[in-house]
């Protein structure tokens, strides 16, 4: 299938709103989290090697984090990536201190981590992003961010994006709202009915995979990834109707 034209793809006749991821699509911190949950996953598995004499095999952010981790919420992730090695953990609560070992300690030791980054460093915006939003917004299209974050208002605000959006739904919404993560549609589903919006009319932003997917299974009227490691046809494949390497592109 050939590409729509990337200037035009998102025309006003044709879509209502826009509904984009946070993390690797709005700002710079995807690296943050993958390196995050690198770090919290390799000192648990070195941890699990030397009490149970099993050899070490790190947490690769090109496969693993991808496959099982990528755009999905914080306990799914730690849930999805340690099922793939065959080991089980009990779930807990989502309110776990980080050193328990459980489903919940370790997204909550993750999440510990992510923020002590945010904080010594803070958050770069992508100016391609920005620019798109800022034009979408005056040519009255309705604009929300969708993520499964729970860090997603301090993000916003360290970014100095929190007045861009009309809609949050975040790693919270989710919560609160008993929803499904991606790859499941419901995230967005919800921002496209808190907006008033067709799924039809409206346009879903991912980098991820499970986000893409997202968009796919909610019968959006266009998705479009966000390819900024060079896995554009890993996007297409599974599902993106239109791959970009910067939202810039997209800017007239």
């Amino acid at each position: 299938m050939r590409q729509p034209d990337s200037k035009h793809a998102i025309t006003r006749d044709t879509y209502d709103a826009v509904l984009l991821d946070l993390d690797g699509v709005i700002t710079d911190t995807a690296n943050i989290h993958a390196t995050s949950w690198k770090q919290m996953f390799d000192a648990y598995l070195q941890q699990r090697a030397a009490d149970t004499g099993e050899p070490f095999r790190p947490f690769e952010i090109a496969t693993d984090y991808q496959l099982y981790v990528d755009g999905k919420p914080r306990f799914d992730g730690v849930r999805d990536f340690l099922t793939s090695r065959g080991i089980q953990l009990p779930e807990g609560t989502p309110d776990d201190p980080p050193q328990a070992e459980t489903v919940g300690g370790l997204g909550n030791r993750k999440n510990d981590l992510v923020n002590e980054v945010i904080e010594a460093v803070g958050v770069e915006p992508y100016e391609g992003s920005v620019k798109l939003i800022r034009q979408l917004r005056q040519q009255g299209f309705k604009v929300a961010v969708v993520t499964s974050s729970q860090n997603c208002d301090i993000v916003l605000k360290a970014a100095k994006l929190d007045d861009l959006f009309e809609v949050r739904v975040d790693g919270n919404t989710v919560r609160a709202q008993h929803l499904a993560g991606k790859p499941a549609p419901d995230t967005y589903l919800m921002a496209a009915k808190l907006l008033g919006a067709d799924p039809t009319r409206s346009v879903v932003v991912e980098d991820a995979i499970s986000g893409v997917q997202a968009g796919r299974q909610g019968n959006f009227g266009l998705v479009i990834g966000v390819a900024r490691q060079g896995n554009a046809e890993e996007l297409r494949r599974h599902g993106a109707h239109l791959v970009v390497s910067d939202l810039g592109e997209l800017v007239d």
